[in-house]
């Protein structure tokens, strides 16, 4: 489940692999965090970011296409667990992780690259 204590962990282990896998970002503070506007998450959002001079892109309200996880990551992962019974919580977790981890990292670059358009389309039609 996530909640507040799972996404600060999360936060963390980002940050901490940022400053060691994009030194040059880190030290230039250009590296951004795109951000759902998950209601939950959006009080530590305020009170953890500034603390470590992280900027965040938000996310626009009612704007699924524009969510990474919405157009990409859940429907690949439905596609490849559609119509399978599971009998446990664990099991879904395994099969879970396991296409998670399948994924390319090629395949994830595409997902952004696609990202990456949706947002410059979105800008040019100025929202609509």
């Amino acid at each position: 489940m996530v909640n507040r204590q799972f996404y600060k962990e999360a936060l963390v282990r980002l940050r901490d692999a940022v400053y060691r896998k994009r030194p040059e970002m880190w030290e230039n503070q250009t590296w951004k965090l795109h951000q759902g506007n998950t209601p939950g998450h959006a009080y530590l959002l305020r009170s953890y970011l500034p603390k470590y001079q992280t900027s965040a892109v938000t996310h626009p309200p009612y704007s699924p296409d524009l969510a990474p996880a919405d157009f990409f990551l859940f429907p690949k992962l439905k596609t490849t667990l559609k119509r399978r019974r599971f009998q446990t919580i664990e099991e879904i977790q395994e099969n879970s992780i396991r296409k998670l981890r399948a994924i390319t990292e090629n395949v994830f670059q595409e997902a952004f690259q696609q990202w990456k358009r949706r947002w410059e389309r979105c800008i040019a039609s100025r929202g609509d």
